[in-house]
């Protein structure tokens, strides 16, 4: 069965039909730039385009970067503050001529997907998901239960918000190395998250994640396994359609 994904991010909005036997997109995704300002209205638009792409008529599962409390818009990190208190199903639904859509936190959407067909699957224990770009998300498993919102790229590091210094948007703004970013940077968010819950396992995605090989290796004392996402960017896309189909 085929669903289709749309995964709202602070630089692109990008989606596709989603394969939900094999856990991938079923064609090659169609990405816009986001909006700025990332108003309600310019983004809804933007993800109207995308489905308008591939002339899709089903139920459609949308990511948000922020936290979501039923299709309630909770907070807006890396998108215009406009969005808060908005009802983002409904108004996306209108914009796709009534379509059915699903809403849900664009990291949760890709940890979902990373532990039914990725990286997670199967893993026990607790394990978390940063998915790091534009800022910084977080999905939270306990024995492969998602508990939902937990925003953890806003816990305080070296007094900012910790997405503003370990993001790869602060790598590219700063035009810091891999190595000083991910010694300096990631390796103290890192032992931090860790201190407080003690995963068995790290998984790393957002569009960096195709480039581990350049800063995994350079992390050190861990005693969490990390691992790069296998599902890469398209993660959020799969948990999108995954959280349509099953609502």
């Amino acid at each position: 069965m085929n669903v289709f994904g749309v995964d709202i991010g602070g630089s692109g909005i990008k989606g596709a039909p989603v394969d939900l036997e094999r856990g991938d997109l079923a064609e090659p995704r169609h990405k816009v730039l986001t909006p700025h300002p990332a108003t309600p209205d310019d983004v809804a638009g933007c993800v109207a385009e995308v489905v308008a792409n591939f002339g899709w008529s089903g139920p459609v599962g949308v990511t948000f970067p922020g936290v979501v409390t039923g299709s309630t818009i909770r907070t807006a990190a890396n998108v215009d503050k406009s969005w808060v208190g908005v009802d983002a199903g409904k108004l996306l639904s209108d914009r796709l001529g009534g379509l059915p859509v699903t809403v849900l936190n664009d990291a949760d959407a890709a940890g979902v997907a990373e532990m039914t067909f990725g990286a997670g699957r199967g893993r026990k224990g607790t394990v978390i998901l940063l998915t790091l770009g534009t800022g910084i998300g977080s999905a939270l498993f306990v024995d492969g239960r998602l508990v939902p919102n937990t925003e953890l790229g806003h816990l305080e590091l070296k007094g900012h918000d910790a997405e503003k210094r370990a993001s790869t948007k602060a790598k590219e703004d700063e035009d810091l190395s891999w190595e000083h970013w991910a010694t300096k940077r990631l390796q103290r968010y890192l032992d931090h998250v860790e201190m407080l819950f003690s995963p068995e396992l790290f998984i790393i995605g957002g569009g960096v994640s195709r480039k581990a090989d350049k800063f995994l290796p350079l992390l050190e004392d861990l005693k969490a396994e990390i691992v790069p996402a296998e599902l890469e960017n398209n993660a959020g896309i799969v948990g999108a359609a995954m959280a349509a189909a099953a609502r």
